[in-house]
């Protein structure tokens, strides 16, 4: 069965993590992504372990259900190549800065004069009308500017550091994404293509303080930025008698239940931990406590007792025991497949279920040019064409394994 985005085609400029990531779940759901690399490819595929050259972990997922077209966007050739590409496109996204684009020939003057309806977004640093407009920008950068590495040294009270994982690319992705897709819904609805920019130090900015605001919410502010109940080194998964278990009693029943079966049911009336927003204001002490008492029991007792009664609790993994989950393998969350060039490969697959328009892994990650030829025949070029493009350089077919 087609995903929900099938008969979408989306032209892909982008490299690394924040606009692969954006373009695989479109491609995941259905969407025709045609990957356009510069000769040598992009630079994911040197990332990672690989049994092939230019066939990396770092591009196996984020690579797949994607076509590889090779073009040297510096030559004329190569982008008159692309703007023939264009009419036949409905996205085009790149993550170029503004001036580089521009010289280039894809800013959006260049490529909707091509496909006046083309939903066109630039998934890059900053907004356009900043004065970060032309700065680089790496997900390390996004995590110190909007202020998550503070909050990572604050909570646990070292030095600032980054999240163990590119939370500033991924998150500015999923933005890029629902971006795109409502640019789209309002095409559908008008005709009318448009230029989308996808900042994201705005994206990640206003992702990170949702919930920091806090006092800052009113003017003049009623106190500072963060969010206590996050910012104690006490939130944590807890040491239990033999390992650690993730728990979190929340709403007014799960902490009456909790003192209940930890033997302290005289905590619950207790005035610093009665309701939320007493708990809130002690929430430090509340949870030096929580910690103190989880190391009495093993965590295969804790488990029982606290899903008996609802109370929200989960086993601490690592991404090593992540494999091995029961839910995951449940779900079919980890597949197995082959891949024509690189052997046996684990996927993770869609995660979003749908009843109608499932998405699904059709086409494993393409070396860099596989499909050029493919692909600019799409576009209206005779053989004659293609072989003059990768005579000189423009273009590239795969070399074989």
């Amino acid at each position: 069965m087609p995903g929900p985005l099938a008969g979408l085609r989306v032209l892909d400029l982008t490299t690394v993590m924040y606009g692969p990531y954006c373009t695989q779940i479109m491609g995941d759901y259905g969407a025709d992504v045609v990957k356009v690399e510069p000769p040598g490819g992009d630079i994911s595929r040197q990332v990672g372990p690989s049994r092939n050259r230019g066939m990396s972990a770092g591009i196996l997922t984020k690579a797949r259900n994607k076509r590889s077209l090779v073009l040297d966007l510096k030559q004329p050739a190569g982008r008159d190549a692309l703007y023939r590409l264009v009419w036949t496109a409905d996205v085009f996204i790149h993550n170029m800065r503004p001036k580089p684009a521009a010289r280039l020939g894809i800013d959006y003057a260049a490529i909707s004069e091509h496909r006046s309806d083309i939903v066109y977004c630039s998934a890059v640093g900053f907004g356009k009308d900043g004065p970060y407009a032309d700065k680089p920008a790496y997900d390390d950068l996004i995590q110190g500017v909007s202020g998550l590495a503070w909050l990572e040294g604050e909570q646990s009270g070292s030095a600032p550091r980054y999240a163990p994982s590119v939370f500033a690319d991924k998150t500015s992705g999923l933005f890029a994404l629902f971006a795109v897709l409502m640019a789209l819904h309002h095409r559908a609805n008008t005709g009318e293509g448009q230029e989308i920019h996808c900042g994201m130090f705005e994206c990640f900015a206003s992702f990170v303080m949702n919930e920091h605001q806090q006092g800052r919410t009113f003017d003049p502010p009623l106190g500072p930025a963060g969010y206590g109940r996050l910012l104690t080194p006490w939130r944590r998964p807890h040491e239990t008698a033999d390992g650690h278990l993730c728990v979190l009693p929340y709403n007014d029943r799960h902490w009456r239940r909790f003192f209940e079966i930890a033997g302290h049911p005289e905590l619950a009336d207790d005035p610093r931990f009665a309701d939320m927003a007493s708990r809130g204001r002690n929430i430090e002490e509340l949870y030096r406590k929580l910690a103190d008492i989880m190391r009495r029991r093993s965590t295969a007792d804790w488990l029982a007792d606290l899903e008996g009664a609802d109370i929200p609790c989960m086993p601490m993994h690592s991404p090593e025991s992540l494999f091995d989950d029961p839910h995951l393998e449940a779900v079919d969350f980890f597949q197995t497949m082959e891949h024509p060039s690189e052997g046996r490969l684990v996927h993770m697959r869609p995660p979003v279920s749908f009843s109608k328009t499932p998405g699904s892994i059709r086409r494993q990650a393409p070396r860099a040019g596989e499909h050029s030829e493919e692909v600019l025949r799409e576009a209206g070029l005779d053989r004659a064409e293609i072989e003059a493009l990768i005579d000189k350089g423009v273009s590239a077919t795969a070399t074989p394994q």
